[in-house]
């Protein structure tokens, strides 16, 4: 049986912090933007920060494990 939950949390992650898509931490008139589908590199590189806290997180001090087969 192989873990999947890793690359599900990855996944889902990297839709959810894709800047611009959703929302961009910092928007270009504002500190935070919405569904804007305009990103720059300040917004990367916080984005970027965020994941990989959350996949820290959910990976290694959370420990979430998929099993599937």
């Amino acid at each position: 049986m192989s873990d999947w939950g890793p690359v599900f949390v990855a996944v889902v992650l990297f839709v959810l912090l894709t800047p611009g898509l959703l929302f961009q931490v910092p928007g270009r008139s504002r500190c935070i933007e919405f569904g804007n589908f305009q990103t720059s590199g300040a917004a990367i590189l916080i984005h970027s920060l965020l994941y990989f806290g959350l996949i820290c997180i959910f990976l290694l001090a959370v420990r979430i494990h998929l099993y599937v087969g």
